[in-house]
């Protein structure tokens, strides 16, 4: 055999080594990345999660009411842990109305009546100091009555105006009281009198579709009183049971807010309806300033009762002694949340129950 035949052979054995070789390395390599896989695959379990339905009560009132109730709750506490009635008593306490906003007038009534009974022995431990206060503070809410007033008998639509400044939920309070009113089987019909703000008449489009409303709208910065004037109007053409009217908190020009309300008062009474109610909307957080807002509103457009909004997030709710004991208006309904349902009638017992307990 030749040089030329081996270095042939020699060439082939290696070529076909080489082949070899890298046929193993492919190989293993593959193995090594199955391997894994099929590992993984043989050691999972899939668990499928068990989820338990677990109901979930409401929110009592009671608990909503918790940052009210804080600013009584410490002076109570610290009065109750006392063996006596001494001058701190009567400091903590009145600092503790204070706080929650029942204001200067409110406070001293309550106190002072309480001091005398004090001297006269009537009352001579904390326990029944507390108790008192609790009931002279009942006594001042209860038995006034705070139905929406609706006449069956107008001959036209009842006509509710909502007023107060922009700001304390009122175009929201309006949607509210419509899907109340309407889940109650009255027809109502909603009218955008607040032509001054440019969102009012959209998100008051919004409530009349989530409810079923009916709705009447203007152009934006017309005259509020004529918008409302149409929508009562068109609520006698069609029979329908209420008008709830929204009006502007604000005014985009130097016409009095005041007088505009007053002139929507009597406009909205020269068609076939009749005001029935004027619900002055306050934001319960503003506290004293809700009050001078309910005297100048309350003089411009004679207010029937009040809707006070933002509650449960308040630690100001001795504004609703204040309200009722120094204006003599009702206060009808409470914001205690975002939903339709949060939107509740005033309770006294509950509330007072809830600053205390």
């Amino acid at each position: 055999m030749n040089n030329s035949s081996l270095s042939m052979i020699f060439l082939l054995l290696a070529v076909a080594g080489l082949v070899f070789g890298i046929g193993v390395v492919v190989i293993s390599r593959r193995k090594a990345r199955a391997v894994p896989q099929i590992q993984r695959a043989a050691h999972v379990e899939v668990i499928a999660p068990v989820f338990e339905a677990v109901a979930v009560a409401p929110l009592s009132v009671r608990d909503r009411l918790a940052k009210a109730r804080s600013s009584l709750s410490g002076a109570v506490g610290s009065v109750l842990g006392r063996s006596e009635i001494n001058d701190a008593t009567w400091l903590e306490l009145e600092e503790a109305l204070l706080r929650a906003d029942v204001g200067v007038r409110v406070a001293q009534s309550l106190l002072g009546a309480l001091q005398t009974r004090v001297k006269a022995k009537e009352i001579t431990t904390p326990a029944q100091l507390i108790d008192a206060l609790r009931d002279n503070m009942s006594s001042q809410l209860v038995g006034t009555s705070r139905d929406l007033n609706f006449e069956a008998n107008v001959g036209g639509p009842n006509i509710w105006l909502m007023v107060g400044v922009n700001g304390a939920g009122k175009t929201t309070s309006l949607g509210k009281i419509a899907a109340q009113q309407i889940a109650l089987g009255r027809t109502v019909l909603m009218a955008a009198g607040d032509t001054f703000r440019a969102a009012a008449g959209e998100q008051l489009s919004t409530w009349a579709e989530r409810s079923g409303a009916q709705i009447v709208r203007g152009a934006e910065g017309g005259d509020p009183s004529a918008v409302i004037f149409d929508g009562v109007q068109s609520a006698h053409s069609r029979n329908i049971d209420l008008v709830l009217a929204d009006t502007a908190g604000r005014l985009q020009s130097n016409t009095n807010l005041m007088e505009e309300l007053r002139k929507v008062r009597r406009v909205a009474e020269k068609g076939a309806g009749k005001v029935t109610e004027v619900l002055l909307v306050i934001d319960a957080t503003t506290g004293q300033n809700g009050l001078q807002q309910a005297r100048q509103f309350t003089e411009a457009t004679q207010v029937t009762g009040v809707v006070l909004t933002k509650l449960d997030g308040s630690a100001k709710g001795g504004i609703v002694f204040a309200i009722e004991t120094e204006l003599g208006i009702p206060v009808k309904l409470v914001g205690l949340g975002e939903t339709i349902d949060d939107l509740i009638l005033f309770h006294p017992t509950e509330f007072i129950d809830a600053l205390f307990e």
